[in-house]
């Protein structure tokens, strides 16, 4: 596995800190206590997000801040598998939603439950776990008994939740524009045919439109965020070499791991969604208001080349 050189925290801390003043702030001045504070984390597979996600928690939760801070993945919010297979078999047709990673395929509902409870500061708040190596590599939810609790008795309570995963932030579009994208990038494909290298151009439009509108109820989710990251790649299809790269090194330490073709039809699974929904992180996840968003763009090497405010 290459080695990951964190240079993206140096930028993320100030500006969460920052948008963590603002938030007490806003409250103090209502004369209210501020609730935790949520942020999203976007970035493609392969970019870095664990890298980085584990050098903001360690350091939020550390002096001088001293801010209770839990990761959260968007992953462990997946179907449970009996879930995932009733999904796969009532739109057979769709090879989104054959296997577990497009909009549609996330416990949407639990993953507000747990917003609520992290929000309201419950108490003995469990946090979902997902098991991808079950059922052969389809993946299961773990049971209950093995998930963490935060916010025990004699804990201080979670301050800062930090919501991360591929897909964390996608907007859904109108039904027009996901029809102007996908008419594009197929006649890109028929005129192109061997030389295409998206994925978006080769479905049919209905089963694009059903993932998207799914993802109309993950406002629910990016609707809480305080502050947004995205990890941009100068090019998308980056993903695909980090991804046979992550999976090399799976093989070489645990002697098991996907293959290259496989990686590769794993990626092109997911591939149509950034295809769909980066043009909308790049412009902003939240309207008109600014500043609440930071976007860094990497190189294929990882490393930060830009970085802009949005």
């Amino acid at each position: 596995m290459p080695v990951i050189v964190d240079d993206k925290s140096e930028h993320c801390i100030p500006f969460i800190i920052d948008r963590i003043k603002q938030h007490q702030r806003h409250h103090a001045n209502k004369g209210e206590k501020p609730p935790p504070f949520f942020v999203g984390l976007n970035g493609v597979q392969g970019a870095g997000k664990t890298t980085l996600v584990t050098t903001l928690s360690k350091t939020l939760s550390s002096p001088p801040h001293n801010l209770p801070t839990v990761v959260l993945s968007i992953d462990d919010l997946y179907l449970p598998h009996e879930d995932q297979e009733n999904l796969a078999h009532s739109h057979p047709n769709n090879p989104l939603v054959q296997h577990r990673g497009q909009p549609s395929t996330h416990d949407i509902k639990l993953g507000v439950q747990l917003f609520d409870a992290l929000a309201s500061r419950q108490t003995n708040i469990k946090i979902p776990s997902y098991d991808k190596s079950a059922f052969s590599g389809a993946g299961d939810r773990r049971p209950e008994s093995e998930w963490d609790t935060v916010n025990t008795e004699g804990q201080r309570p979670v301050e800062v939740v930090i919501f991360e995963g591929w897909c964390v932030g996608f907007r859904h579009l109108n039904d027009d524009e996901v029809r102007r994208k996908w008419q594009t990038a197929k006649a890109e494909y028929e005129r192109k045919a061997d030389a295409y290298n998206g994925q978006l151009g080769k479905l049919k439009l209905e089963h694009v439109l059903f993932v998207n509108a799914k993802l109309r109820a993950y406002d629910a989710l990016t609707d809480r965020f305080g502050a947004f990251i995205q990890i941009d790649a100068e090019d998308t299809q980056y993903v695909y070499d980090w991804r046979l790269q992550q999976e090399a090194a799976l093989r070489a330490a645990k002697g098991t791991g996907m293959t290259d073709d496989q990686v590769l039809s794993f990626v092109n699974g997911y591939y149509p969604a950034y295809e769909l929904y980066t043009e909308v992180l790049r412009r902003g996840i939240f309207g008109h208001e600014k500043g609440k968003q930071l976007r860094l763009v990497v190189g294929k090497d990882r490393r930060v080349k830009h970085v802009q405010v949005l």
